[in-house]
């Protein structure tokens, strides 16, 4: 550990088609997140110039900044993973010889797995009920809500594929547990 940070890096894919699919799948979530992250700076800025420059009133932009934010953090989650860039705390990992390292890192990717399939779940139901339903926002641009909604399983859904492929990269001996040599 140099400089208060972990040595992990980017998850290996190696020479396996299925992991270089799905590191493929993640980078392109990353890059539609920065997307939505560039386009709601921009309608922010939109805004902006006609609250206060034209003096005129908005009407979907704050809705619009709000749902590009929360899809831009769901569908960028899988992009995140695969650079291993979420919080984590790797003291026990480190301090652990490679066998109990290796077994730590299974049960940790199967709970992972396990939880976010659970959110996956209940967020493909969410969105289905209100694109069955017909759910609009109570705002004067009342926008479908199944739209902003399909963040949540195409996000949960990508990120437990990348889970997967991590876990299958470490049962294969592809990548390293919890990326640490």
């Amino acid at each position: 550990m140099a400089g208060g940070h972990s040595s992990a890096t980017v998850a290996d894919t190696g020479n396996n088609p299925f992991l270089k699919a799905v590191a493929a799948l993640s980078t392109l979530a990353g890059w539609c997140a920065a997307a939505m992250i560039v386009a709601a700076v921009a309608i922010t800025c939109q805004m902006i110039v006609v609250r206060f420059v034209l003096n005129g009133s908005t009407t979907w932009q704050t809705e619009a900044v709000i749902y590009l934010v929360i899809s831009a953090t769901l569908i960028g989650l899988p992009y995140v993973q695969r650079l291993r860039g979420h919080v984590n705390v790797d003291l026990i990992p480190i301090s652990l010889a490679p066998r109990p390292r290796f077994f730590m890192a299974i049960l940790t990717s199967v709970l992972s797995i396990g939880i976010i399939g659970v959110m996956l779940f209940y967020g493909y139901e969410y969105w289905h009920f209100a694109f069955e339903r017909g759910w609009r926002s109570d705002t004067v641009w009342g926008v479908r809500l199944w739209i902003p909604y399909l963040a949540i399983p195409v996000g949960f859904g990508l990120l437990l594929l990348q889970l997967i492929a991590d876990l299958f990269a470490v049962l294969t001996g592809t990548d390293k547990p919890f990326g640490l040599e």
